[in-house]
């Protein structure tokens, strides 16, 4: 079994990530916690421990540390990714090897994070479209980790300098971009969707969070924007195409007009259950991000867990955007339940049964190709 960090190697991590000052507020480490309708699982309660014992390290060595105080809270899972977090958390006062068994106390998870110059979050459901909304409020910088896994470990040791300077080079081309294109093949048949980067802002999430309000994953490696979703009078998104997304062993056909999947051309079981989620939910259907990650050429692999994966390649993902500048919020969903941000990503070991075949950003005067099969071309 892969070993948890050292005190000094988690010390090193954090000085590196976050650009520790002589002297800092508090750190929060913060833990979601399973319940009936979202059951444990081995990674999830590995995942407590990992957070939990960074948390011991923390506190027994805090004299070698900047934080004024070092905090463990954990908080009742909100049934699904990237949903609003609870108004308040358990701020646990030891920790007995399972960080939902400490006791401790319901304290505002407002009054937490104005405390806090740093936030850690190791959770099962993605807290990233939240936190990133609360740091912008409460200025303090974070990492958010959702699903992370033991097998990641090894990736906290890479050298997030290079890899920043790696995932600017793609932020500035979509800053200067009009649109990406995008053409993906299945079986020799090639699909073509085009994402529309006007009004947007692009951002770079290389590992290095080290202003206040800002908020990125770890592992970190790459560069995303949020396409425009046509909020402009008079002024619609030219997002159109149609995108190819496999679920198990089938493939399920999207039709996108205006930044939004509208209809599953495809036939199947699968087919079925997505052509439902968007009558039920047209937000999901929201274009939410389009990413390129960047640590498949650290020799980084796929393990499974979107906060990993998406860093490897090309990934688009659905729903909830206004947290990377977007304007689809838990607001634009029916339900507080349908409230999802969802990346799919394209990298051969996540969706076999679909190559990339180029990635082409368009700008004023010229394009560029900067993926072909599957590969960085530039």
């Amino acid at each position: 079994m892969i070993k948890n960090l050292t005190f000094e190697e988690l010390n090193s991590l954090f000085r590196s990530v976050f650009g520790l000052k002589a002297s800092e507020d508090e750190l929060t480490i913060l833990l979601d916690l399973p319940d009936e309708k979202v059951p444990d699982n081995d990674a999830w309660h590995d995942r407590r421990r990992i957070g939990g014992e960074w948390y011991g390290l923390m506190l027994l060595n805090s004299r070698k540390t900047p934080f004024a105080d070092i905090n463990l809270c954990t908080y009742k899972n909100v049934g699904s990714n990237n949903n609003d977090l609870p108004p308040f958390v358990k701020k646990v006062n030891e920790f007995l090897g399972d960080a939902s068994l400490g006791s401790g106390m319901l304290v505002s998870l407002d009054e937490v994070l104005a405390a806090s110059s740093i936030v850690v979050s190791l959770s099962e459901l993605s807290a990233t479209a939240p936190l990133k909304m609360l740091a912008k409020k409460f200025q303090f910088r974070g990492a958010s980790m959702p699903g992370f896994l033991r097998g990641m470990i090894p990736t906290l040791a890479i050298d997030y300098e290079k890899v920043h300077e790696r995932v600017v080079e793609f932020q500035e081309r979509m800053e200067r971009a009009e649109s990406v294109e995008v053409v993906l093949s299945v079986a020799g048949k090639k699909y073509k969707s085009v994402y529309d980067l006007r009004f947007r802002p692009a951002h770079a999430s290389g590992g290095l969070m080290r202003e206040p309000g800002m908020v990125g994953n770890l592992p970190s490696g790459e560069a995303y924007i949020t396409p425009y979703e046509g909020e402009k009078k008079n002024e619609p998104s030219r997002t159109a195409g149609v995108l190819p997304v496999q679920f198990e062993d089938e493939i399920v056909i999207y039709r996108i007009e205006k930044n939004r999947a509208v209809e599953v051309t495809s036939k199947g079981k699968l087919s079925d259950r997505e052509r439902e989620k968007l009558k039920e939910e047209p937000a999901y259907g929201n274009i939410a991000e389009v990413g390129i990650g960047v640590l498949g050429e650290w020799g980084v692999k796929a393990i499974g867990s979107t906060l990993l994966d998406e860093k490897l390649g090309l990934h688009i993902a659905f729903g909830r955007s206004e947290h990377f500048g977007g304007v689809t919020s838990p607001a634009s969903f029916r339900s507080p339940k349908n409230v999802i941000h969802i990346d799919r990503v394209y990298v051969p070991s996540v969706q076999p049964l679909i190559d990339v075949e180029e990635v082409t950003f368009v700008y004023p005067e010229s394009t560029e190709t900067i993926m072909k099969k599957g590969k960085f071309v530039v």
